[in-house]
C-alpha cells in the first residue's frame, strides 16, 4: 500500500523552535542572567558613560565648582546663620576667653561651627567644670558654663598662688593673697593632691581661724598647722583631726596658744610636746641661773 504524500503549501514553517532559540530562552530564564541584564548591564553602561564624561579635567572642575557653589548657597541661607553668641554662667575673664576661642567670626553659617570641637576646647579651660553648647532659634549660639568654685589656695614651690577647687583641680592663678583672703592656704610638695584632707582640717580648726595662716604638708605624709607669731601645731600622720581637737581644748582650758609657745608637737599621741618660744626660754634660763646663784650662796 503506498503512503499518501501531503503537499505542503508554499511558505509553510515548522512551529518547533530552533536549537539556538531554545538555548537563548533557557538562558533568559536563569535568575543570574536576568538580574545582570536588568541591573548590571545598565549600571555598566551608566558607569562607562560617566567615566567617559569625567575623563576631561575641565568637565571635572566645572562639576566640582558647581557642587561647591550649590553647597555654599544652601549653607549661607539666613535660617542657617549664627549672628550672636550668648554665654551664661561664666565670669568675665572666662567669658572673654571663650569668645576669643570661637573658630569663626560672626555672623557665620552654623555649618562652619564644629560644636563638638568648640565644646572640647572650652572644656580645657581650668576654670570650667562643664559646658553645654547649642544653637537656639534666631541664630544664637548658646553657651552654658558651670565654673569650678575655688576652695583653697596652694602656694607652689616657686611661691606662686594657685586657686584649687574642692577636688584639687586648678581654677586660676592668683596674683595677690589679698585678692582672696577668704580662702585658706596650703603649701608643701604634694599638698595639691590632698585638698579634701586639708579642707577637713581647716574645718576642724575653725576656732583658730583668726590666727590661722595656713597648713604645710611635711614629707607628703602629715600636716603642720601654721599660726601667727610663727607658732606651729605639728599634727600626726594618722588621727590628725583628733589631735587638733585636743589642742583646741587645751587652748580653751589653759590658753595654751596665747602663751609664748613656738611648737605644739602632737605627732606622738601618748606624749605631746611643747617647745617654748625664745623669750620664754630666755626667761626660764634666767630664773634657773638666779636659783643656782641663790643656792650657791
Amino acid at each position: 500500500m503506498r503512503a499518501l504524500k501531503t503537499a505542503r503549501p508554499d511558505g509553510w514553517q515548522d512551529p518547533a523552535p530552533s536549537r539556538l532559540s531554545y538555548r537563548l530562552n533557557r538562558l533568559w530564564l536563569t535568575p543570574l542572567v536576568r538580574r545582570f541584564t536588568r541591573v548590571g548591564l545598565p549600571a555598566m553602561v551608566l558607569a562607562l558613560s560617566v567615566g567617559l564624561y569625567l575623563q576631561d579635567a575641565g568637565r571635572r572642575g566645572d562639576l566640582v565648582s558647581g557642587f561647591v557653589s550649590i553647597k555654599r548657597e544652601i549653607q549661607d541661607r539666613p535660617e542657617f546663620m549664627v549672628t550672636l553668641m550668648r554665654i551664661d554662667g561664666a565670669s568675665g575673664p572666662v567669658a572673654a576667653g571663650i569668645r576669643a576661642m570661637l573658630p569663626v567670626q560672626l555672623p557665620a553659617s552654623s555649618f562652619r561651627i564644629d560644636l563638638e570641637t568648640f565644646r572640647a576646647a572650652i572644656a580645657q579651660i581650668d576654670a570650667v567644670a562643664a559646658v553645654d553648647l547649642r544653637i537656639r532659634p534666631g541664630g544664637v549660639l548658646q553657651v552654658d558654663v558651670t565654673e569650678r568654685q575655688p576652695a583653697i589656695l596652694w602656694r607652689t614651690a616657686s611661691g606662686r598662688l594657685e586657686m584649687l577647687d574642692a577636688l584639687g583641680h586648678r581654677v586660676a592663678t592668683l596674683t595677690a593673697r589679698e585678692a582672696r583672703p577668704d580662702l585658706p592656704v596650703i603649701a608643701g610638695e604634694g599638698a595639691e593632691d590632698r585638698v579634701q584632707e586639708a579642707l577637713t582640717l581647716f574645718a576642724a580648726a575653725r576656732p583658730l581661724a583668726p590666727r590661722l595662716r595656713g597648713m604645710v604638708l611635711i614629707g607628703e605624709r602629715r600636716w603642720d598647722l601654721v599660726l601667727d607669731r610663727d607658732q606651729r601645731v605639728m599634727l600626726p600622720e594618722a588621727g590628725a583631726v583628733a589631735a587638733l581637737n585636743r589642742v583646741i581644748e587645751l587652748d580653751r582650758a589653759e590658753d595654751l596658744l596665747a602663751r609664748d609657745v613656738a611648737v605644739v608637737d602632737m605627732r606622738n599621741d601618748y606624749r605631746p610636746t611643747i617647745r617654748l618660744g625664745a623669750a620664754a626660754m630666755a626667761t626660764l634660763r634666767g630664773e634657773a641661773l638666779d636659783e643656782t646663784k641663790v643656792n650657791g650662796q
